[in-house]
């Protein structure tokens, strides 16, 4: 009797208790509310298949030029119009997208990849080690990004891997600082001295412990920064150090083509819209992972 009497009782429990989600379901559970969020992750997965099946994709040869279309409006034949040299703008745009995707993905991962070495090192040890690589930081944020990537691009030579080159240089100091804080926090948890008291080598503290703790805050800094980084390599094209000038790169598609701004705005009207829907897009979508991880945010 008294077993039947305790099974109830557990089973009227169990039944008011609310049941424990996942750290990943709830993610997605809150994400998905984010609508401006969700309609950015769409926007940027096609961006990232465009730029992967452009070559299948776009109607023309963006390099091969066409003398009796110079400059032609947006029509059936060519969506988007054509440029002064008769090059279908579209076309352009489509292969441009992987040339400005590479650029800031393989430039904002590599700064990400520095920054968290040296975030995670520094919050951790601490000492002359921390004042010493803090300053530096404090020198590269003491620049405006667009100037910093001047410089190094202007050290180093043009060239489209100087670009990324001089992006990552940009990025690096914003890494370092989002997960030192982090890891000042994190150190101190009472399952760190733990660990440290059980002798666990720091390598394995830090591997396994500290920079999982991490990756929230590192994920929604990588996703906006991906926009600014996309940006500023446009940029650089844009004022034409970013290296050959023919490449269908959406920054130097508008340098070459602002002198007909006046008679055919339709050659600076999508690229700038190009560029302008993909920054967008990314920092819509690291403004909803942010929201998303954010536990203080209730339902």
């Amino acid at each position: 009797m008294q077993t039947d009497i305790s099974k109830n009782v557990a089973q009227q429990v169990s039944k008011r208790m609310p049941a424990v989600e996942s750290p990943l379901t709830d993610f997605f559970r809150k994400f998905r509310r984010q609508r401006a969020g969700v309609f950015a992750s769409i926007v940027v997965g096609m961006l990232v298949l465009v730029a992967c099946i452009g070559p299948y994709i776009a109607p023309y040869d963006p390099t091969a030029p066409d003398y009796d279309a110079i400059l032609a409006q947006p029509s059936a034949e060519h969506w988007a119009g054509t440029d002064q040299f008769g090059r279908d703008i579209l076309s352009r745009i489509i292969y441009g997208a992987r040339i400005s995707l590479s650029v800031g993905l393989i430039s904002v991962f590599t700064g990400a990849m520095i920054g968290i070495f040296f975030g995670l090192t520094c919050g951790y040890y601490g000492g002359k080690y921390d004042s010493l690589v803090m300053r530096a930081c404090d020198i590269l944020l003491a620049f405006p990004g667009i100037l910093l990537a001047i410089a190094v691009v202007a050290i180093l030579g043009p060239g489209l891997f100087n670009v990324i080159v001089a992006v990552a240089i940009f990025t690096i100091p914003v890494f370092i600082r989002i997960v030192r804080g982090n890891t000042l926090v994190l150190k101190n948890m009472t399952y760190i001295e733990a660990a440290r008291a059980m002798g666990i080598r720091d390598f394995t503290i830090i591997a396994k412990h500290i920079f999982p703790g991490t990756l929230s805050v590192v994920s929604v800094y990588f996703t906006m920064t991906t926009g600014t980084a996309i940006l500023i390599a446009s940029s650089l094209s844009f004022l034409g150090i970013s290296g050959d000038p023919s490449l269908p790169e959406w920054g130097a598609m508008l340098s070459s083509s602002r002198d007909f701004l006046a008679t055919a705005s339709h050659v600076v009207l999508f690229p700038g819209l190009a560029i302008f829907i993909t920054c967008l897009s990314f920092n819509l979508l690291g403004d909803a992972i942010r929201d998303a991880l954010d536990r203080k945010i209730k339902d």
